[in-house]
């Protein structure tokens, strides 16, 4: 994963019965066609080359049944693990955190909302009735990839719409960093918050 040009636009298919999503680089080139795979007893989320999904090139997979402080591995095509991400569940209801590790299971990265207010006012607007189906114009939160030194890497933001399906990735860093684990990182996120906001 070399030479990505931002931002990068992550678009869910409103079409299709699974969850997946195509994402493109800020010239219009597909770089990956995601898919969770449904019907699964763990989830497993499965990144191919582009959407002919000929070419399998990563794999997440969660150490769990169920949504509990799931960890998802990030292994490529030939195996190898990448990193892992962590979703913090029961201390973090107010504010959607994924904790990320290296390959050596090293925790070095974090992602957060920006704003969990976002989060608390898409909720009570989205129960009323008729207006609610208005709130993914109205609130869209975006999520801030750190370091361990909480210098800021990588933004995700929801933009606009109406069925809550388009992310664009900003890279708001000119520091060396491991692209391949974090966009990866990124790409589970977005499946795992996509109906907030």
């Amino acid at each position: 994963m070399k030479d990505l040009k931002y931002p990068l636009h992550f678009q869910f298919k409103v079409t299709s019965f699974a969850n997946d999503f195509v994402a493109k680089d800020a010239e219009g080139r597909t770089i990956f066609y995601v898919r969770e795979k449904i019907f699964s007893w763990r989830d497993h989320i499965m990144v191919y080359r582009d959407e002919s999904k000929s070419e399998l090139v990563y794999e997440l997979i969660s150490n769990k049944l169920i949504d509990f402080q799931q960890t998802f591995t990030i292994k490529n095509a030939e195996g190898k693990v990448v990193g892992k991400a962590r979703r913090k569940t029961i201390r973090s209801l107010w504010r959607s955190t994924f904790n990320l590790m290296d390959a050596e299971d090293v925790h070095d990265h974090t992602i957060k909302e920006k704003n969990p207010w976002t989060k608390f006012w898409d909720g009570l607007f989205g129960e009323l009735p008729i207006i609610g189906m208005l709130s993914g114009y109205i609130f869209n939160p975006s999520y801030i990839l750190r370091n361990d030194l909480d210098e800021p890497m990588f933004e995700i933001r929801k933009e606009a719409s109406f069925f809550g399906r388009k992310f664009s990735v900003v890279k708001i860093t000119d520091k060396e960093v491991d692209e391949e684990r974090f966009v990866l990182s990124l790409m589970l996120m977005v499946l795992m918050v996509r109906s907030n906001g």
